[in-house]
């Protein structure tokens, strides 16, 4: 009987301990996911002003190649 509480006593220790191991990771990949997420807003912040921003930009007064007349030949 006693081997088989030591045996029982063990496996509820090493669970304890697993569990304690995946509290722990899964607090870790919380951290990372949190950080991740505002990383992703701030980005997707920079876009959105970087786009109102080209948006805004008046066009260019010189004409693009295609639009240019060709230079006279001599």
């Amino acid at each position: 009987m006693s081997e088989n509480f030591n045996k029982i006593t063990t496996s509820l220790a090493e669970l304890e301990a697993k569990i304690a191991f995946q509290d722990h990771t899964i607090e870790e990949l919380n951290q990372a996911l949190i950080a991740q997420q505002f990383m992703l807003e701030k980005l997707q912040y920079q876009v959105r002003h970087l786009a109102e921003k080209l948006h805004s930009v008046q066009p260019s007064n010189v004409a693009s190649r295609a639009e240019e007349t060709p230079p006279p030949h001599y």
